[in-house]
Parts: C-alpha cells; structure tokens; sequence
C-alpha cells in the first residue's frame, strides 16, 4: 500500500485487513516496555549507549543492549562504530525510525488529556 492512498480509520467505511496487518506491523517494532522510550531518548540526536542508559531511568544494561539490537534489526536504530580508543558507539534514528515522531506525539496529546480526565473523575 503506498503512503499517499493511505486513509485513516476514520475515512475507511469498513476496516480493511490492510489496516490490521499495519498496526501489528507497527506493534510488533514498537512493542514493550522499553522500545519508545529508548526512540523518545534519540528522537533529538545521537547518543552513546550509557547516554541512553542515564537517559532512561530502570533499564538495565542488558535490557537495553537487547532492545537496540531489537530496534536496529528492525530499521528503526543506526549503529555506528568509530575507530577510536576506546572505541566509541554511537546510536540514531533512521528515517523510518524519526517518522515515529507524529505517533509519539498522539499518543503524548492522548496521555496528558486521559490522564487529566481520569484525575478529574476521581
């Protein structure tokens, strides 16, 4: 499906399997604790693994080490290795990966008002 003829839930009469496999797609890159805050944490540049790690506040190297080799398998993290001593890596966001930036945003806008929403009941 090419992205200009992409249309949205709310403009689909019907819900075309097209739109269930996108968002397990989706889900399946995304999924976890882990994953969109470590896309959060490179949104704005790049960064050195402990740079991500102080960024993220709980996750332990292991976990995150996993999930960037999860990110990057699935064309969302660039991992370059420089030729210094110690060698140094950095890690960034792919085109795809910075496209993510809008689904962040909703899902911020989402947070804040159901958040307010949910206070506001109780």
């Amino acid at each position: 499906m090419e992205t200009e003829n992409i249309i949205s839930f709310r403009e689909a009469k019907a819900c075309p399997i097209q739109f269930v496999l996108a968002v397990n797609d989706t889900l399946n890159v995304i999924s976890g604790k882990w994953k969109l805050p470590i896309i959060g944490s490179l949104l704005f540049e790049k960064r050195r693994f402990t740079d991500i790690q102080r960024n993220i506040s709980k996750i332990t190297p292991r976990m995150l080490s996993k999930e960037l080799k999860d990110l990057e398998m699935n064309g969302m993290v660039k991992r370059t290795v420089y030729d210094t001593t110690p060698i140094t890596v950095e890690y960034e966001l792919t085109e795809s990966g910075k496209l993510l930036s809008d689904v962040l945003d909703k899902m911020l806008e989402w947070g804040i008002q159901h958040r307010e929403a949910t206070i506001a009941k109780n």
